[in-house]
């Protein structure tokens, strides 16, 4: 019953808002490539922008069309202007400081982080298992 009402709350928050991207990953990220290029993501309500080591910026324009939240895990769905379809996912329950950003069959595409650059093989070492 809790899950039903947390999933009807987050959908009703989500047509409140417009479609645009949630206050949770809206800002700066570090993020790094599976191939280890480093990035810097800025994430605005309806936009974000990636700008590489030269320093070029390419502007992406978005609508936020999903929220998943399972044992505090929280997906979230964009879909680009381009009809691109990504998940950004926080792993970690209660932890929205690092993540991963991939397309819709679950290959990473960045890792992210709000400190500092991580690969992806490294995310999962970041947590505490002790």
């Amino acid at each position: 019953m809790k899950n039903f009402i947390t999933t009807i709350l987050l959908s009703f928050v989500l047509l409140l808002t417009g479609c645009q991207g949630a206050d949770t990953y809206q800002g700066t990220w570090k993020a790094t490539g599976p191939n280890g290029k480093k990035v810097e993501l800025n994430f605005e309500p309806k936009s974000f922008t990636v700008k590489d080591s030269t320093g070029k910026v390419s502007t992406y324009q978005y609508t936020q069309n999903s929220v998943k939240v399972e044992n505090s895990v929280t997906i979230y769905g964009i879909q680009l202007g381009d009809g691109r379809v990504y998940r950004i996912f926080f792993p970690f329950a209660n932890d929205i400081s690092k993540g991963v950003i991939m397309f819709k069959n679950n290959e990473p595409i960045y890792t992210i982080s709000r400190s500092s650059y991580i690969t992806y093989k490294d995310l999962y070492k970041l947590e505490d298992w002790n």
